[in-house]
């Protein structure tokens, strides 16, 4: 069974010198969409953001506290252009942007990465609303 929270727990759970990359990144994504759906999943340590809870269907992004950086990953990075190359992983769909500092979170290409996820999940699911 999925055990679910507030983005409040997993801020908690995260290392004290991560909680504010966590909380910029946040109110990053609901700047660009400020209607996304934000589930939390405490045993994934991540919280997913969309149209909807599912997380590999209605997902574009997630946030996951590690014990040095925070990653900011795309369900379907793959999918998605990435210009300047800061997505990382070799899997079939995943990628991610290690993010080790505040300053990482103010990359006008991080916001760039979401607008794309969001495109690629809207046209993947027939939405025509942001």
């Amino acid at each position: 069974m999925t055990n679910f929270g507030t983005f409040e727990d997993l801020v908690l759970m995260a290392p004290e010198e991560l909680r504010a990359i966590l909380i910029r990144l946040k109110d990053i994504i609901f700047s660009v969409d400020e209607n996304a759906c934000e589930v939390v999943r405490l045993g994934d340590k991540a919280a997913s953001y969309g149209f909807g809870p599912k997380k590999m269907s209605e997902c574009y992004c997630y946030i996951m506290p590690h014990t040095n950086w925070v990653n900011l990953g795309f369900y379907k990075g793959a999918d998605i252009a990435d210009p300047s190359g800061l997505l990382e992983g070799t899997g079939a769909k995943l990628r991610h942007i290690k993010i080790r500092s505040l300053d990482q979170c103010e990359n006008e290409q991080i916001i760039q990465l979401i607008k794309a996820a969001i495109q690629e999940r809207k046209l993947a699911l027939g939405i025509n609303k942001l």
